[in-house]
């Protein structure tokens, strides 16, 4: 079929096999071409099928050669219908990796879920024994509880008051004010419990009970804080509050990890575009003149430079640096003080006028639908492509 962008909302309702196999081999020639890194051998990756999680599956398997075992909930492709990207991306994942000898196999479900945790110990206990490395990079607006059945749904909304800032509409360039009513208590406790950090200390609990993790074991989650011009949207609201869980969870597994000597960290990355981004207000205006400014400063980074770097220059050196919270920084860049003085300049004169000349627009837009496989100017969007594309090694 041919296969071409639909677009709903902040989504990509359709992706291109070819396109995404092309951000991912970009994404493994980056790592190959800067030598080997030296970390865990046997990999667990939640959330491993796009953004940083995919990017940490390539980082381990490429760099180390590390056997990966990545967890997702991808839609499969159908007859005249395209699967969703990250069953592209993991299927071109998983051809490379077998290609060189790398071990890859999937698990495609809910992670959230009891049912997938237990296939997923089932198939480290048969053929890896133990983890050394968990990365959590789950990014989910629902979670069913696997205990109390009840469904929860996260929220977007700013905490006390209501709040009106600009934004952009990134397939028009229209700037705009948008105004978001303040969350009630019961918007909290739901963020919270999709984007909290309980399902983390679950993976870990029984990953643990069973005897899967390695001395010295390590687990990361991600996590972002960004600056001030985005705090009442994201830090200081609802999914502040979700962070803030997660952040103080990595403490609570460290303390159960004592008898292994293992640890959990949490890793605070850039802004970028992604899925998930795409759907927060204001943010959107705000990383098209990010981008802008970091890429004239010649700092601008994508998840795949964002990875190497956590791997090679925080997460395995001997003394891990962290800040006074006890978290990996690498949004330094992002949060470079002469940056976001610059940002917050541009800001006050971003609208519809000036926003093509002042912020990277369009460096958005193509990030956005690279997502989804396309806007590659090696891939050939006019022919036909076939979209049923097997995981070679999707248990």
């Amino acid at each position: 079929m041919i296969i071409e962008p639909k677009t709903r909302g902040f989504i990509c309702i359709t992706s291109h096999p070819k396109g995404c196999e092309k951000s991912v081999l970009n994404q493994i020639d980056y790592i190959k071409s800067k030598g080997k890194i030296e970390s865990p051998k046997n990999v667990l990756v939640i959330g491993a099928s796009t953004g940083f999680g995919l990017a940490s599956r390539i980082t381990s398997a490429f760099g180390s050669n590390s056997s990966t075992i990545g967890v997702f909930f991808e839609k499969p492709p159908l007859e005249g219908k395209t699967a969703s990207s990250g069953w592209y991306n993991t299927a071109a994942f998983e051809t490379e990796a077998h290609k060189e000898g790398i071990y890859a196999k999937s698990i495609n479900g809910d992670a959230f879920s009891n049912e997938i945790k237990q296939k997923t110990l089932e198939l480290i206990k048969k053929d890896l024994g133990q983890i050394d490395l968990v990365v959590y990079s789950l990014a989910s607006p629902v979670r069913t509880h696997p205990v109390s059945g009840i469904r929860h749904k996260s929220t977007l909304k700013p905490i006390g008051n209501a709040y009106t800032n600009k934004t952009v509409d990134f397939h028009t360039g229209e700037v705009k004010n948008i105004s978001i009513d303040a969350c009630t208590e019961e918007d909290i406790k739901n963020t919270v419990a999709v984007m909290g950090g309980e399902d983390w200390e679950m993976w870990i609990d029984e990953l643990k009970k069973k005897d899967l993790l390695s001395s010295n074991f390590k687990t990361v989650a991600y996590s972002y804080i960004g600056p001030k011009l985005t705090e009442a949207v994201y830090r200081k609201g609802t999914i502040g509050k979700a962070k803030d869980h997660l952040e103080k969870t990595a403490f609570t597994i460290t303390d159960s990890l004592k008898d292994i000597n293992g640890k959990a960290y949490i890793s605070v990355n850039k802004a970028l575009v992604t899925q998930s981004s795409s759907a927060i207000p204001v943010i959107p205006l705000y990383i098209s003149l990010l981008y802008k400014v970091m890429k004239e400063n010649g700092v601008q980074e994508g998840c795949i430079e964002q990875m190497h770097r956590l791997y090679t220059e925080r997460l395995f050196l001997d003394q891990v640096p962290t800040d006074s919270e006890g978290r990996i920084r690498i949004d330094d860049l992002e949060m470079r003080s002469d940056i976001q003085e610059k940002v917050s300049q541009l800001w006050e004169k971003a609208s519809t006028e000036t926003l093509s000349s002042i912020g990277d627009l369009k460096g958005y837009k193509t990030e956005f639908f690279n997502l989804f496989g396309f806007n590659y100017d090696e891939v050939d969007y006019k022919i036909e492509t076939n979209e049923i594309v097997n995981i070679p090694g999707l248990q």
